[in-house]
């Protein structure tokens, strides 16, 4: 499993925009693979808000977030982007990415990962408080 990178998280108050990244290191690149971004908030379980394909780059958002975050792939930088704007508190989480065998299986799976996966990242942290 290719190790991926969560960063860009922080605070920030409702309506205020983030942009998170999901990179690898060193000798990897991107997984040929479907990226999803998942989310975590305190007493919840982990649950996936956006997806990209590997072919074509097609894009898949839960509900929740449709019209307010958008993910992109650069894989000449390694980097999937999660770009999130009108922040509400209820987006507060801890956000990690992973490898999905498809956006489809994920969201068959009602948007929890359906594995398998060896490990998570250590995911980054989004407040949105005033």
């Amino acid at each position: 499993q290719v190790p991926l990178v969560e960063s860009g998280g922080g605070l920030v108050q409702p309506g205020g925009t983030l942009r998170l990244s999901c990179t690898t290191s060193g000798r990897f690149t991107l997984p040929d693979s479907a990226i999803g971004w998942f989310r975590q908030a305190p007493g919840s379980g982990r649950v996936g808000v956006s997806c990209i394909s590997r072919v074509a780059d097609l894009t898949y958002y839960a509900g929740s977030v449709k019209g307010r975050f958008t993910i992109s792939r650069d894989n000449a930088k390694k980097t999937v982007y999660l770009q999130m704007i009108s922040l509400k508190p209820e987006d507060t989480a801890v956000y990690y990415c992973a490898t999905v065998q498809t956006c489809r299986s994920l969201i068959a799976a009602n948007w929890e990962h359906p594995g398998p996966l060896d490990s998570w990242g250590q995911g980054t942290q989004v407040t949105v408080s005033s």
